[in-house]
């Protein structure tokens, strides 16, 4: 075979000075496609990856749960460039850069020990599901770009609307509807996007530029970026101060008055994002009295449960959406505390025909099917800002299928049991409080600071510093738990958020007496300080 016009050095690139003989100078055949979806090459792989996943979920305790890096600490082991040719082994050789660069850089949001945010819960059953999604492969986009992904879509979120005690409003079979999507900040968008088009067709000699916003100041961040995004301006989006005394919940009373003065000032009330479970303290808001609220002036309700709305599968805490058959939408992410692994977040509607109005698009004869012509199918793309969209219905319905309702409900109550028992740990040391009610598995709490040591003035920093202790591997080691902060109404207050898959009763028990014995340590060397300086 005579050789290619042209040599390249051992990095890839073309050599220089090379002179390639003039009888030599004949086309040369065209390289062979290697077969990337080759079957026995999957096998080999996937199982390298399985026991790659198994031996980071066994040995997860030997991670610290948040890394002690410095920013660019894993640009500076990387080469600068992709390679050329991959390297002989180069699946393994990967692998091993994951497991030596890369684990060590991260935080283990699967970690028992995790603390810090809301739970990203995994499963067996979750991580295989993703596995078949990627490996099947599929757009679903429309009925006819694979009917049986759609199909089965609808079934999951009927099911699972069901499991978590939902009107039937909002469900298929109640003439609602549901989609799965990314997360909480893709459903607000969408039912954003719907509320304000539904209202500029109703109102006349008003714009955009007179539509409000209303939300709590718990309200996660999310809502604020979904409304500039929509179009809403900035100065037209209420963030309604909440209370201690109402456990941080929003005041049907303050939105009303609010609107009230927006109608008054010749503005128009558009949508509520309401809220149960929010984020710093799980706090939640009053759907019923803020539905009767925001009706008297048409304006749109989207309860953002994307925590606490895994908790409805248990009846207990139904009572936390009393008075949701009135909401326009509603949102939970099932990756959450579900086991279903990022990313799938529900969204269902009571009024898909408004979803579908705003967000649909002319299809383009390439899309239309002779099976779907006489049928009113869904489109699911009409449905999302994205037209690509991935297949999670299958990897619900496995976790749904595989675990049952009263498999999901004992995964919950079990952490609420735990947090429940942290909450108790808490109360009987007389140094610390519980700052907010516990509404599910997040416990909020604090170290009082002693008179001694500047009181009330002194407990947000005591407390800052605690945290610090408390997330340091000082004396804990790997065992170290990780939690975070929260400062609501003025007061700075640690976050015990107890949601993992892994954790047991024994991590909470070892993360108490991780806070009991910083706090000790921490007020024995501000009592040192203090003596010095009044011996001055």
């Amino acid at each position: 075979m005579a050789p290619p016009s042209r040599y390249h050095d051992n990095n890839g690139a073309p050599a220089q000075n090379v002179v390639v003989p003039a009888e030599e100078e004949t086309e040369a055949p065209p390289p062979q496609c290697e077969n990337r979806l080759d079957p026995n090459e999957f096998r080999r792989q996937g199982y390298q990856v399985i026991d790659f996943i198994a031996d980071y979920y066994a040995r997860m305790g030997n991670y610290l749960v948040h890394p002690r890096v410095t920013p660019g600490f894993l640009h500076r082991q990387l080469p600068d460039h992709a390679p050329s040719r991959p390297e002989p082994h180069a699946f393994a050789a990967a692998l091993q850069d994951v497991r030596d660069l890369i684990l060590p850089g991260l935080t283990h949001w699967q970690s028992p020990r995790h603390f810090a945010h809301f739970p990203a819960s995994s499963s067996t059953v979750g991580a295989l599901g993703e596995a078949l999604i990627a490996g099947i492969n599929v757009v679903p986009f429309t009925w006819a770009a694979s009917p049986a992904a759609t199909e089965l879509e609808m079934v999951v979120v009927d099911w699972l609307g069901k499991a978590l005690h939902l009107p039937s409003s909002l469900l298929f079979g109640g003439g609602g509807g549901g989609t799965l999507l990314g997360t909480s900040c893709e459903a607000i968008l969408c039912t954003l996007v719907a509320a304000r088009d539904r209202k500029l067709a109703d109102i006349a000699g008003k714009g955009i530029g007179d539509l409000v916003v209303y939300c709590s100041d718990q309200t996660h961040f999310a809502f604020h970026k979904a409304a500039r995004i929509a179009g809403i301006r900035r100065e037209n989006c209420r963030s309604i101060t909440t209370h201690h005394g109402d456990m941080f919940a929003l005041s049907p009373a303050e939105l009303d008055a609010a609107m009230r003065a927006d109608v008054d000032a010749g503005l128009v009330p558009l949508f509520l994002c309401a809220t149960v479970g929010t984020t710093q303290t799980g706090a939640v808001d009053p759907v019923r009295e803020l539905c009767a609220v925001a009706a008297a002036h048409g304006a749109w309700v989207h309860v953002d449960a994307a925590y606490a709305g895994s908790a409805l599968v248990c009846p207990e805490f139904g009572h936390v959406i009393d008075g949701a058959e009135a909401v326009d939408s509603f949102s939970m992410n099932a990756h959450k505390w579900l086991l279903a692994n990022t990313d799938c977040c529900a969204l269902w509607v009571a009024r898909p025909a408004v979803l579908v109005a705003a967000l649909g698009t002319e299809q383009e004869y390439i899309l239309k099917d002779a099976a779907a012509a006489g049928h009113d199918v869904v489109d699911y793309k009409d449905w999302s800002v994205t037209l690509t969209r991935r297949f999670r219905a299958l990897k619900l319905w496995l976790v749904l299928r595989c675990y049952g309702v009263e498999g999901l409900r004992d995964h919950v109550r079990a952490h609420v049991r735990m947090a429940a028992a942290f909450e108790g740990m808490v109360r009987n040391d007389a140094r610390f409080e519980v700052v907010v009610t516990r509404w599910f598995s997040l416990v909020c709490f604090r170290l009082r600071s002693p008179e001694s040591l500047g009181g009330e003035k002194a407990a947000n920093e005591l407390n800052r510093r605690l945290l610090e202790e408390v997330n340091s591997d000082t004396g804990g080691g790997s065992g170290a738990p990780y939690m975070s902060s929260a400062m609501v109404g003025g007061v700075y207050m640690l976050r015990c958020a107890i949601g993992s898959t892994l954790t047991e009763e024994r991590h909470v028990r070892e993360a108490w007496k991780v806070v009991q014995d910083r706090a000790a340590s921490l007020l024995r060397k501000m009592e040192i300080i203090a003596c010095r300086e009044v011996a001055k």
